[in-house]
């Protein structure tokens, strides 16, 4: 069984990577933004369509075997190693830093993802919407350029969009209706706020727009 550990208070606002819930499994360790699983908090569900950020930590040669979806977006970022990536698309390959991968499962799909190395460990982000896309599933990848600067990551089929930020100088994130903020690398500072990898950011059009800084990567979600 795996080992599930709940997290501490947090700001509502601001959430850091220590206070995701956690979920250790064999040759997996899972840090959820959302409630997740086993996991499950009334208040913590969703933040738009957004309902799922995992980090994924897989030991060499471990992963996950096929498992179903549907109605759902299911957007990956691989952070550290390459990913071996199988679904009833009929895709499959390695993906490796760099490219952001997108699965509409639609009226359900089935995928397996597991470390392609034998003797380097494996960490990506997976990200889960809810889909506006109810057809047969469909595959995408995007390949975002190495390198300072904003970059769109590929396209869903859901109410929201997502970029690649790395603001080598300050970038200003407008915020239409929500914005989620994911620092994945290095720090990024946000108002007095210093974000490292893997804590978050949520906000709303309320409060204006955001300038991050730093030498950092986020992945931000622009949410309806």
């Amino acid at each position: 069984m795996p080992d599930l550990q709940g997290p501490a208070p947090v700001p509502p606002m601001l959430r850091r990577a220590d206070d995701r819930y956690l979920t250790v499994g064999e040759g997996t360790s899972t840090r959820h933004s959302f409630s997740y699983g086993a996991h499950y908090d009334p208040t913590n569900v969703a933040f738009g369509s957004l309902v799922a950020i995992n980090t994924e930590t897989i030991e060499p040669g471990a992963g996950y075997d096929a498992h179903r979806h549907e109605d759902v977006e299911i957007v990956t970022w691989v952070l550290e190693g390459e990913l071996e990536h199988r679904d009833s698309t009929g895709h499959g390959g390695v993906i490796r830093p760099g490219t952001t991968q997108r699965l509409s499962a639609g009226e359900g799909a089935q995928h397996a993802e597991r470390n392609a190395s034998q003797t380097e460990p494996l960490v990506f982000v997976q990200m889960m919407l809810r889909s506006e896309h109810e057809a047969a599933p469909e595959y995408a990848t995007v390949d975002v350029p190495e390198g300072p600067g904003r970059f769109p990551a590929v396209a869903v089929r859901a109410s929201a969009w997502l970029e690649v930020v790395r603001p080598a100088d300050p970038v200003q994130v407008d915020v239409d209706a929500k914005v989620l903020v994911h620092v994945t690398r290095g720090e990024i500072a946000i108002g007095d706020d210093v974000l490292r990898a893997g804590d978050e950011l949520r906000t709303s059009a309320a409060d204006g727009p955001l300038v991050l800084h730093g030498a950092g990567e986020a992945l931000v979600w622009h949410l309806a």
